[in-house]
């Protein structure tokens, strides 16, 4: 199995930790880092994992969902009041399970590599990814294939 990795910079996101008993109850922003592992068993005809020319779908997809976006959980007690807000326009939402650096991670883990499966028809995936929420914190999501 080969790798490689790219990186996304400068993702202006917020997200909110609904039961958190400190600040980060409440909306607040970072400006995130998302690395992605590609691996694969065989290159393609230039000799690559994934051609970083062609990955546009990825960054479109993180324009479109995350970019000035707001990550929140689906059972956040005020759910329907942050839904509200988006219908309205006045935020963009993505739901989640778990909006910790850790649950992103998971969810964008599984959005991703099915994007890259689907792209390559299943010669690449992705292998692990990490997600910076600043430059101090992190979290990396890596499928666990003993389950």
């Amino acid at each position: 199995m080969i790798t490689c990795s790219k990186i996304y910079r400068d993702i202006p996101l917020s997200h909110r930790q609904p039961k958190h008993t400190g600040r980060c109850s409440r909306i607040h922003g970072h400006s995130w880092s998302i690395t992605l592992t590609f691996a694969s068993k065989e290159l393609d005809e230039n000799g690559f994992v994934v051609d970083f020319g062609e990955l546009h779908y990825l960054g479109d997809w993180i324009d479109e969902n995350l970019d000035h976006a707001t990550v929140v959980c689906k059972s956040d007690p005020r759910i329907e009041e942050i839904r509200g807000l988006a219908e309205s326009g006045l935020i963009k939402i993505t739901e989640v399970e778990h909006a910790s650096c850790e649950g992103i991670a998971e969810h964008l883990f599984n959005v991703f590599n099915q994007l890259v499966r689907q792209k390559t028809q299943n010669r690449a995936w992705i292998q692990k990814i990490m997600l910076e929420e600043d430059s101090r914190n992190s979290a990396t999501f890596k499928p666990d294939l003993q389950r």
